[in-house]
């Protein structure tokens, strides 16, 4: 009784300490939002599995980033399009708006969903190390935007070498098979049963007597430009993954970049660019690579251990080193996201989805019908801005100008809103091949993105078009040379870059780029190239394209509204009558050009003594001298001036000459 005595007080005070604990655990789970968006330098996650699960998901994220860039020894890494990560707790949830396959949703933990606008990552937290079920899809992200074009064995290979990684906050493993399962699997009870037919792993496939021959590999024909990939488990994942193996952990990068050059640049045949830049024949390089899978002991044991019942995911990867950055490394931001917004969030992912877009509009429904504590409805600009990009998606223009007015309304800070009102005029202009209408609202909105996230390709891209139909081809190339910059693989942006070397009368550049693209993989890039080559002599010669977009109607509400303010602003009081006032001359400064109401332009000009604001009705036919024809960013540029003082300014420009 003693002992038990002794010992009673201690064990209450324990559950009363347990009981304490958990009460305070739970009411600091309480007061923790449900809805957290955690922000690091490069990442966004947004998530309902709590501050300490999001910090993680955003390190690996990080993690991954910096040994991509180890890897591929590149120290500067381009993110040319936003990308926002989701945590989800709930596997149902989760498993309720992943993509399908066969009429069922997908098993992994994770999905991608790319965009040139927005991309996104979804993650099933609930599974550990769920990120790693988007590695391969990361890796072919980050090559898109920061390695030149490849052949498709280098990209695939890379990508499932990368797929193997394994993270914690202070150690890298990676390099085992990616594609190795395991022959048993194990319920919830722990009762293990065996699989039946599992796919071949990778190196169980690099184990039989053939293999490709390297010549065949390199030039086998493997479209990296999307996400849309079939089965990994074939020879070609196979000896692709292994190759990029052995060039990595041999340090032949410069070697493979130098074959590159060879074979796309230079047009060198595969077997004399092998023999060139590895210094070895293709048969050589062929036996290199078999030597070297042979080598990699670990592969053969892990594939024996993986036979096994009972056998763990989690073996050891054949290369480890020092993570490159660990949880002290980074500064991650986090606040609270409302309830509304998160699922309006989640939202504009499924709508992206053609098999859950229907549900996504449902759930956009459901948001917009959400009330506040006093019943009162709360308007969602995040579910409006979703509904927008929908329209737009369908080409329903004028749908998508409602829903982006209303947007705008509930939240006119928000960036995305004037982005996708560029986008909106964009679109529309390339759907009906007419001009742009509303070009210098549209060049501030996008100017506005770019300073919001300066690393915008498609931004970028949009605002050299808007910028050469404005007249201003050297501002256009200097916009269309950092899209490509940014995003170095875009047949678009090069496509681009032909058009305005021909609006800038650079001929041969422009012919050069579309005999390139005439040949692409891609087909409508490749027939585009085509027409505008055929058309090129005509444009050459008479200075216009039998194809060039027609001055246009009304595209959009907010359009129309522009082109009436600028019919009345234009309008005159009274009928014209020829101008009679003398012509001046000035020689100065130009500061600055205001375009707000295109075409009309006023240039402010200083000449050391006076500024004068001198307009010119429409800048298009403006006679410019020393340009190829004006442009609304010119700055701080030395002129000579023709001018009519008086006006509705200081005066009328007859014309200017740029030097």
């Amino acid at each position: 009784m003693g002992r038990l005595s002794f010992r009673t007080p201690g064990f209450a005070l324990s559950l009363l300490l347990s009981f304490v604990c958990g009460l305070w655990s739970s009411q600091l789970q309480a007061a923790e939002p449900q809805w957290l968006e955690l922000r690091s330098a490069h990442f966004t996650v947004i998530t309902d599995a709590g501050d300490k699960k999001g910090r993680e998901v955003d390190l690996r994220f990080e993690q991954m980033r910096a040994v991509f860039g180890q890897l591929l020894m590149r120290k500067k890494l381009n993110m040319p399009v936003p990308l926002t990560i989701f945590a989800l707790k709930d596997d149902q949830r989760y498993y309720a708006m992943a993509p399908s396959q066969e009429g069922k949703p997908i098993g992994a933990p994770g999905f991608f969903v790319p965009g040139e606008d927005h991309q996104f990552i979804v993650l099933n937290v609930f599974e550990e190390e769920s990120w790693r079920a988007v590695a391969h899809d990361f890796a072919h992200l980050l090559l898109n935007y920061n390695y030149p074009p490849t052949q498709g064995w280098f990209d695939e290979g890379f990508a499932e070498y990368f797929s193997s990684i394994r993270l914690d906050n202070k150690q890298v493993e990676i390099g085992s098979d990616p594609e190795l399962s395991l022959s048993f699997t194990s319920d919830v009870l722990g009762n293990q049963s065996e699989v039946r037919k599992p796919a071949k792993s990778l190196t169980e496939l690099l184990a039989g007597w053939v293999w490709l021959s390297i010549p065949d590999l390199f030039s086998m024909a493997h479209d990296t430009s999307g996400y849309q990939e079939g089965t990994h488990h074939t020879l070609f994942y196979a000896q692709s993954w292994m190759v990029m193996h052995y060039l990595l952990n041999k340090d032949r990068l410069v070697s493979t970049g130098t074959y590159f050059d060879l074979v796309q640049n230079q047009k060198v045949p595969v077997e004399d660019a092998v023999d060139q830049a590895y210094g070895m024949s293709t048969a050589q390089f062929d036996k290199a690579v078999k030597d070297y899978f042979h080598s990699q002991t670990q592969l053969f044991q892990d594939q024996e251990a993986a036979r096994q019942p009972g056998a763990s995911k989690s073996r050891p990867e054949l290369h480890q080193f020092a993570a490159p950055v660990g949880p002290d490394d980074i500064s991650i931001n986090a606040k609270p996201v409302p309830e509304g917004d998160a699922r309006a969030q989640l939202a504009e992912v499924m709508v992206r989805l053609p098999e859950r877009q229907e549900q996504g509009l449902k759930e956009i429904d459901s948001v917009l019908k959400l009330t506040d504590k006093k019943g009162q409805p709360v308007d969602n600009e995040i579910a409006h801005r979703a509904l927008a990009w929908v329209h737009m998606d369908k080409k329903e223009f004028s749908e998508a100008a409602e829903e982006l007015g209303t947007a705008g309304a509930l939240d006119p800070r928000d960036v995305w809103i004037r982005y996708y009102l560029a986008l909106l005029k964009y679109k529309t202009a390339q759907t009906k091949h007419e001009e742009i209408q509303g070009l210098a609202n549209m060049m501030i909105d996008l100017k506005v993105t770019i300073d919001w996230y300066p690393e915008f390709a498609e931004a970028y891209n949009m605002l050299s078009m808007a910028r050469v139909e404005g007249g201003g081809t050297a501002s256009a190339m200097d916009s269309i040379k950092a899209a490509i910059a940014l995003n170095p693989r875009s047949e678009q942006y090069a496509f681009n870059l032909g058009q305005i070397s021909e609006a800038a009368k650079k001929w041969d550049a422009a012919r050069a780029i579309f005999e390139r693209l005439k040949s692409s993989s891609n087909p409508q890039v490749a027939a585009a190239a085509r027409k505008q080559l055929d058309e090129l002599a005509t444009v050459q010669k008479y200075g216009v394209s039998p194809s060039a977009p027609k001055r246009a109607a009304q595209s959009s509400p907010f359009d129309e509204l522009e082109e009436e303010a600028q019919k009345r602003a234009q309008a005159p009081a009274e009928p014209t009558e020829p101008d009679k006032r003398p012509t001046s001359f000035m020689k100065g400064m130009l500061i600055s050009v205001d375009c707000s109401r295109t075409p009309a332009a006023v240039l402010t000009v200083n000449n050391g003594v006076k500024s004068l604001r001198l307009r010119t009705a429409n800048y298009k036919s403006l006679t410019v001298i020393g340009e190829d024809g004006f442009s609304c960013e010119w700055r701080n540029r030395k002129v000579s001036i023709n001018y009519r003082a008086g006006g509705t300014a200081d005066g009328d420009l007859v014309s200017v000459e740029v030097q």
